[in-house]
This record gives structure tokens, sequence and C-alpha cells, in this order.
């Protein structure tokens, strides 16, 4: 991978590259850009390319519009796909004001703003997010490819040759994949990234949702991360792992510990178990969201912790139990439809939140929480997660964490954006009520 633009420029004339697509996202994760002519590149990797931020959803005002998209040169990547037979490359920008500083909507500088402070405590976080999807026949009616289960190896079905190409072309855009399945539902998928350093593995995520996308209309189906299209099957969720390191090592991991787990380690689940309610609504941004965060269907709603246990909200995987690299933490409640880059950073304010003030971590639970009834999870002290995204709007809206970790200008444009998006959705007239009330009321 290139790290300078003189890399960059070494390589673009080397590959005989025609076209190179510049990347930035909008505050609800959405992948924006444009297109360059290589007689523009050198220009737009020393300043920086101008556009119109007022029509970017939550940047600016028509009347303060001008912004400047600034190519991370160590992002760059050739495209496996090409425009009008002339190859392709991309990057990922940083969004600028036209002075030159840090744009404070620009999602991927929230990341970059918080993950300085965790460097500053000496830390690096990393992250390996599990991203679920479904393939279906079109995006006007979720229609299935076929009716598979949780690691089925099915026949050679469409849904089975997209996953394979899909992850040859993740792997030549440098995206390395740890293995990837059918899920429980029928025509869902999986394909598990190995973990990166987050700002890294954010550019990744959004990349994977491309390609992923881009394959399934190259054979003429679509795909999507939307995380609850189908009544009555489980959804799409992406649970998070996660972890500190300290250089090489990993601050998670402690040889002594029953569980292997540092004081580190616990007082990071200790802040995201106090505080996941708060960032729900970043991490969980949809009204559809809440569909998914339902008992019944696996998707976590009881906030609690366990080693085993899957129906709590942080596990501990135990598939190399004390080996140090493999200690982590994973997050279940996420889902992939989420912006990564503010995902990652509230995830990250929680958890050093926990290590800020010290806090306790109660004992896991390793009961079934479904199964257990209301009065034992109430003498346990175990809460539940919003139960829609207008619960989680008010509780982020009162939330310290979530104002500092996003900066007032991201955070009151991302509540507005949510607040009227709930607004529009309670105001529909769906289906379901139509045949329910219609006849009789």
């Amino acid at each position: 991978m290139p790290k300078t633009s003189a890399d960059v420029l070494k390589i673009v004339k080397q590959e005989k590259v025609k076209i190179v697509r510049l990347w930035f996202t909008d505050i609800l994760g959405r992948l924006k850009g444009f297109a360059l002519p290589i007689s523009e590149l050198t220009h737009a990797l020393d300043e920086g390319m101008g556009f119109d931020g007022s029509s970017i959803e939550g940047f600016v005002r028509i009347y303060e519009s001008d912004l400047v998209a600034m190519p991370d040169a160590s992002t760059f990547r050739l495209l496996p796909w090409s425009i009008d037979d002339q190859k392709t490359a991309g990057m990922f920008c940083d969004v600028l004001t036209p002075y030159g500083k840090p744009f404070p909507g620009d999602p991927r500088y929230i990341l970059k703003r918080n993950l300085e402070k965790a460097k500053k405590l000496g830390y690096t976080f990393n992250i390996g997010p599990e991203l679920e999807f479904f393939y279906f026949r079109s995006p006007e009616k979720p229609e299935f490819l076929d009716q598979g289960g949780y690691f089925d190896l099915t026949p050679l079905t469409i849904g089975t040759k997209l996953r394979k190409k899909t992850i040859t072309l993740l792997e030549s855009l440098a995206i390395p994949v740890e293995y990837s399945h059918h899920e429980v539902s029928p025509s869902q998928h999986e394909i598990d990234l190995r973990y990166q350093e987050a700002m890294v593995m954010a550019d990744m995520a959004m990349l994977y949702r491309l390609v992923v996308k881009e394959v399934a209309r190259e054979e003429g189906v679509y795909a999507t991360f939307m995380p609850k299209p189908v009544f009555g099957i489980n959804g799409s969720g992406m649970h998070c792992h996660q972890s500190l390191f300290k250089g090489e090592r990993n601050a998670f991991f402690d040889p002594r510990d029953p569980y292997h787990l540092s004081v580190v380690a616990k007082q990071y689940i200790a802040g995201l178990l106090k505080y996941v309610r708060e960032i729900t609504a970043v991490t969980n941004q949809w009204v559809n969201s809440y569909k998914r965060l339902v008992v019944g269907y696996e998707a976590p709603v009881y906030i609690s912790w366990a080693r085993r246990n899957r129906s709590a909200l942080v596990r501990i995987p135990m598939y190399k139990p004390g080996k140090e690299k493999a200690t982590r933490i994973e997050l279940r409640n996420p889902d992939p439809a989420t912006n990564p880059y503010l995902c990652f950073a509230v995830m990250l304010a929680a958890g050093l939140r926990g290590l800020e003030e010290k806090l306790p971590l109660h004992d896991p639970v390793e009961e079934d929480i479904f199964e257990m009834s209301e009065d034992k999870r109430r003498r346990l002290g175990i809460k539940t997660l919003p139960a829609s995204l207008y619960e989680a709007i008010l509780l982020a809206e009162r939330s310290e964490l979530v104002r500092e970790t996003l900066g007032d200008d991201l955070f009151f444009k991302f509540i507005a954006n949510k607040k009227t998006e709930w607004d529009e959705y309670r105001m529909q007239v769906t289906d379901v009520e139509l045949a329910k009330y219609l006849p009789f009321l």
C-alpha cells in the first residue's frame, strides 16, 4: 500500500490509471465522491478538490457551502472494475474547510479525533466487524435467492458464487478476509474481515459494502445491509470485536485472571454497559434498526456481559482461551447499515470512559436471558436497549458523552436528522394498519 503522494503518482503512472475516485461519507455513512481525470491528480494531492458541501446530508448550510476533499494517500487502491474500459483507482478523503482546517462535520475526522484520545493514553484501538447482509432478486421486493441456514454448505447457488467473487475482489483491494459463511436466515450471508486499527477498518467497511453491492449488481441481483428487511426471521447485525493494544501487547489480556481479562478490559466493558443506551442512536441509527433489536431473533436486547452466552450484549469470545492476541470483547448490537466512523468512535468513547471512571464490572450472566423472568432480570439489574429510534434519540440528545464524542457541529445535525426520520416514520399509515383496522374501525 502506498504511503505518500509520490507513491500514488508512481503507481498511477506504472498502472496507466485513467480515473481516480475520491470518497468521503455524509453523517449517515453513505459513501459520496467524485471522479478525477489523471491530469488533475497532482493538484488534488497537493491542494485537495473543492466541492459544494450544502448538498451533502448534515454538512453545511447553503450560505457556507465551500468545502475541500483532501485525499489520504495511504488509502489509495487500484479498483477491480473499470469505467468504459479505463483503469480506475480510489482514495478516501479528509474533508477540510477552505482555510485548511478539519471540517467538524466530517465523520472520518470524528473518529480520528477520538483515536487521538486513545493514543494519548498509549492505546491503539483495533476492530474486527462481522457484517451480515441479504441477497434479494431486486431492491423492490425481498425475494430470497436460497433457503439456506446457519453455516449451511448449500449447493453452488448464486449467493455462494457471489460470496466467492466478493472475497476475491476484497482481497485484490488489500482488505483481508477471515472467513465467510451462510447466516441463519434464508439468503443471508456474512463475510468477516480480519481485525485492523479502527480508522483503517472504517475505510475498509465502507469499501466492503460497496464491493458487496457492486458484485451483486453485476450478477443482476440486489445486496442489502438493511437491519430487518423481512418480518419473522433474523435481521442483519454487525458484531464488533474490539481490543486496545499498547504496542504489540494486548491491553485486554491478563493470564492470571480467570477470564483472561485485564483490569483495562473489565473497565472498558463496564463503560460500554453503562453508556450503551446513550450511544445506540449512533450504533443503530435507522428506524428499521429497532425491528431487529427484539427478543426472539438472536439479536441482543439485554444489557449484560458473558463469555459463551450469545443472549448477552457484550460477549467474550472463547475460540482461543488464554491466547493474548485473540483476547477481545464483542459488542453485538450495532447493525451493518450504521456509519462505521461514528459507530467506532462512540464505542471507543464509552469504553475509555469506563477506564477514566474506573468502573467496576459486575459478574457475567451465563444464563439465557431471553428465557429469564422479568422479575429475575430486574433483580439482577439487567436493563434493555432502547426499543425505538425515538427512545434512542432522546437518550443520545441528553448524553454528554455522545455530544463530546461527536462534537457540537455533527451532534446537533445528527440529532435533527434522526428526529426528522422519526417524524416521517410515525406519520406513515402502513399496510399492516390498513389490514388490521380498516375493516372494522
